[in-house]
């Protein structure tokens, strides 16, 4: 069955409803839409234009089959840490109607069947100096490209970083060179579910004029626009 192509989409609409998506369908990505995607990916801006993003894409080669099984159990592990420390079974994760316990639900769901994801990318980073905390900065966004573009084909993914726990596993697996940084996993495929719009924080919240905490009145939210819950955050 041919794939029926989405609508075409705005770039100001595809920023505000590109969700994090971690429920795919088992189809297979064709070969031209994850060209179409990666294409997309490399035309994002780097430091000083040194253009250090690589890409290894696993679908379902043997080395692939390998590298999505050891992410997998890193993922597992992963969450399983995030979820005893952060208490997700608690408190309102325990009414199985709440929030939080679908985002739990949704989150088991998602590593439980890491392996099974269509395409896992790995962007990396050909390092120019010695490991450092921002060398991310010139891959990142590439990575939000690829996210976006995932987005305009009718496709979605999510940026994680639970590949560190095995990376010295996946080196040897996949050839990658110890002077290449691993900078993100990027699970890709059909989305089960559907994206945005995606709820976030007022704009009066997060944006100041002039000064911190001074409010910005221009900053106004369209019309419409639906917020995401929690508690307000405020430096006074």
């Amino acid at each position: 069955m041919t794939a029926v192509r989405p609508e075409p989409l705005g770039l100001l609409e595809g920023l505000a409803s590109t969700r994090a998506i971690r429920r795919f369908r088992p189809d297979p990505i064709p070969e031209a839409d994850l060209a179409t995607i990666l294409w997309h990916a490399t035309r994002a801006p780097s430091g000083s234009n040194r253009q250090p993003t690589r890409f290894v894409v696993l679908r379902d080669g043997p080395a692939a089959r390998a590298a999505k099984a050891a992410l997998g159990r890193s993922f597992r592990a992963g969450w399983a840490e995030k979820a005893a420390a952060e208490q997700y079974g608690q408190g309102s994760g325990a009414d199985p109607g709440s929030p939080k316990a679908r985002q739990v639900i949704a989150m088991q769901r998602f590593v439980d069947r890491f392996e099974d994801i269509p395409a896992v990318v790995l962007a990396c980073n050909l390092r120019h100096r010695a490991p450092h905390p921002t060398e991310g900065a010139s891959v990142y966004p590439a990575c939000q490209n690829l996210l976006l573009a995932a987005r305009a084909l009718g496709y979605g993914g999510v940026m994680t970083t639970w590949h560190g726990d095995v990376e010295d596993e996946l080196r040897p697996l996949l050839g990658i060179p110890d002077d290449v940084g691993i900078a993100a996993t990027i699970p890709l495929g059909r989305p089960e579910g559907s994206h945005g719009p995606v709820r976030r924080r007022p704009l009066a919240e997060v944006v100041f004029d002039d000064r911190w905490d001074e409010p910005a009145a221009w900053a106004v939210d369209p019309e419409g626009t639906r917020f995401a819950g929690g508690p307000r955050r405020h430096s006074r």
